[in-house]
């Protein structure tokens, strides 16, 4: 138990630049303390005295605002920053070195019995204010953006925005526990990265047609002059 609580704090530490000294982790934490009093509540869920583990969740909830049900699966060094807002549901599954900003939700889509939540495989960094929600996978040391809503599987080591989520194989060198991929400010965006390649097939399209289609070739300043037509000397006797 020592061991864990230690790599609790020590993995605050690393993380979050802001954290400067052990005595501050554990007294000005919230995302340390839902974890902690999730613990004792996943405790008593799995020996039957569920009453008493959703008393446990509703008052870490209270006090730090962050919902964990008391079901749910969270693996060793899971930091969630900030905290406020964040949801996990029953049958969500969580495993090491995970981070969780402010406003998350690991949701589900079903009112079927069963697996209804997200699996977060190791290393995964989740955004402020994104949503994963259905029985889905998210690949190891993968980063969800910041708002993005993901409702299908993801590879590992991708990026994901957008809504509905898009993936994207990640350029930067694989993370390591710990130094996780935090860059939220290099997402791709891959709206204006297709748009660009229609733009770029019409181009091809165009040139194509103006070069074999009607026997005139395309100036190349890629502008074509408009012919001209005198409406005015239209002969319209029937």
């Amino acid at each position: 138990m020592l061991k864990t609580i230690r790599e609790d704090i020590q993995c605050v530490l690393e993380r979050d630049p802001a954290a400067r000294h052990w005595l501050e982790v554990i007294t000005a934490y919230p995302g340390l303390h839902a974890i902690w009093l999730h613990r004792i509540a996943h405790w008593l869920w799995h020996r039957r005295l569920k009453l008493p583990a959703r008393w446990v969740s509703h008052i870490a909830r209270f006090l730090t605002g962050i919902e964990i049900h008391p079901a749910a699966r969270i693996g060793p060094r899971c930091f969630i920053d900030h905290g406020m807002g964040v949801v996990i549901g029953e049958t969500a599954e969580i495993g090491a070195d995970v981070t969780l900003y402010h406003g998350v939700t690991l949701g589900g889509v079903s009112l079927e019995p069963g697996k209804r939540h997200p699996t977060i495989e190791d290393g995964v960094v989740i955004g402020a204010g994104a949503k994963v929600l259905g029985a889905i996978t998210i690949g190891r040391n993968s980063r969800i953006g910041a708002n993005a809503v993901v409702v299908k599987d993801v590879e590992p080591d991708m990026v994901v925005v957008g809504i509905p989520g898009k993936p994207v194989k990640r350029q930067e060198p694989e993370p390591s526990a710990h130094r996780p991929d935090l860059r939220h400010d290099v997402l791709p965006d891959v709206v204006a990265e297709r748009l660009d390649r229609i733009l770029a097939r019409l181009d091809e399209v165009e040139r194509a047609i103006y070069q074999n289609g009607n026997g005139r070739q395309q100036p190349e300043d890629g502008v074509v002059e408009a012919e001209t037509y005198d409406v005015y000397a239209v002969d319209y006797t029937i």
